[in-house]
């Protein structure tokens, strides 16, 4: 820490007039000391005795003399004195330097840290003090990320229940008003309505299931669950939907009868998600292999389809809410942006991971868990 001209100026001052008040302290000192062993004949005829007998060498050279042991030990002491309260003023002036530098921070200035650096338990302070602006500091940008993120939510779901909503009321209306010329007409209404209405059905149930999978509190019921007959199912139940488009399905699991410790529920709600994300944007695939592999105490579950590459610099915000690949696409697909959002929700639930490896042959969607649940501790 650096000390202004001020500062060291009175330094300087504090130095000089504590020497000059120990000077004459000490003159005060020793003139009194003599005066009363001057005014008292036995103390003076005592030291003069002892003095006598404390010579040494053949020129009886005189080791004892009162005054110089009391001058050293008053030079001895006035040094300590002097040492004491400079460094006392220097500390006085090092904690004016941190509060002046708290008044800076407390007045906006939350960029700032305090530069300097002391010895002694001032030190602590000082790191602290620049400890907890930056976790101040964190927490405001946590919580400005959470605002932000709330605006960006309510902004998405009103925008995506805003759509199909506008188009049921338009196709009702034109039905209330019987602005239809035939049976077709009017059908056709109804089912676009209907349709409509459907894609809100799965927006609201996303949204709810994925605010379930990002609440901390949110209940997990973990059991055995068979990992090998979890996914036969799962293939099973895809097999009509994806026979229409001409893919086939496909289960493995190494070794069979694989056991893991889970929510049965919601495991079976992320695979059925990537799944479904395969179905949907997979083009061109001709395929979906459901693998899974035990390797060491975890699980490598991999969800692999053939079809069209996912873009690069697509691949690491596939898991954000509301991200599409393709806004135009996801519209065509009925895809709500959700789907891999709740994937990535259970997976933390779940103490696991999930990445995506994507290239011109094929795309894997990777979720790695652990095969014995572990509870966090609070």
């Amino acid at each position: 820490m650096k000390l202004t001209a001020g500062e060291r100026s009175s330094l300087i001052f504090e130095g000089i007039s504590t020497v000059i008040l120990l000077f004459l302290l000490n003159v005060s000192l020793i003139v009194m000391a003599d005066f009363a062993i001057k005014s008292n004949p036995g103390l003076e005829n005592g030291i003069f005795i002892i003095k006598q007998s404390m010579q040494i060498g053949p020129y009886h050279t005189q080791i004892w003399s009162y005054q110089r042991w009391m001058i050293g030990i008053l030079i001895l002491i006035d040094i300590w004195v002097l040492i004491w309260r400079l460094r006392r003023r220097y500390a006085q002036y090092q904690l004016q330097h941190i509060i002046r530098e708290l008044h800076y921070i407390a007045q906006g200035h939350f960029d700032h840290r305090i530069p300097f650096r002391v010895r002694g338990g001032q030190q602590q302070v000082i790191t602290s003090v620049n400890s907890l602006v930056d976790s101040a500091i964190q927490s405001m940008d946590d919580e400005r990320k959470i605002e932000q993120s709330k605006d960006e939510l309510i902004t998405n779901v009103s925008h995506d229940l805003r759509t199909p909503l506008t188009s049921i009321i338009g196709y009702l209306g034109l039905i209330e008003d019987k602005q239809y010329h035939s049976q077709e007409d009017l059908l056709k209404y109804t089912h676009t309505a209907y349709e409509k209405a459907t894609q809100m059905k799965s927006l609201v149930e996303d949204l709810f299931e994925y605010t379930k999978v990002r609440q901390t509190s949110a209940p997990i019921n973990i059991m055995s669950v068979n990992l090998d007959q979890m996914l036969e199912q799962l293939a099973a139940s895809f097999e009509l939907e994806a026979s229409k488009k001409g893919i086939t399905m496909s289960a493995d699991t190494k070794p069979t009868d694989l056991m893991i410790e889970a929510d049965a529920e919601k495991l079976g709600r992320l695979f059925s998600n990537l799944i479904a994300n395969g179905l949907k944007y997979g083009q061109n695939a001709s395929y979906i292999k459901l693998t899974a592999q035990q390797k060491d105490q975890q699980v490598e579950v991999c969800v692999t389809n053939d079809g069209a590459k996912i873009p690069e610099d697509a691949q690491i915000h596939l898991f954000e809410r509301f991200y599409r690949v393709e806004e135009s696409r996801s519209k065509a697909t009925g895809g709500t942006g959700l789907g891999l959002a709740i994937v990535q929700g259970i997976v933390d639930m779940h103490h696991g991971a999930v990445r995506v490896e994507s290239n011109d042959k094929k795309t894997s969607f990777v979720v790695t868990l652990p095969l014995d649940y572990t509870p966090e501790k609070n």
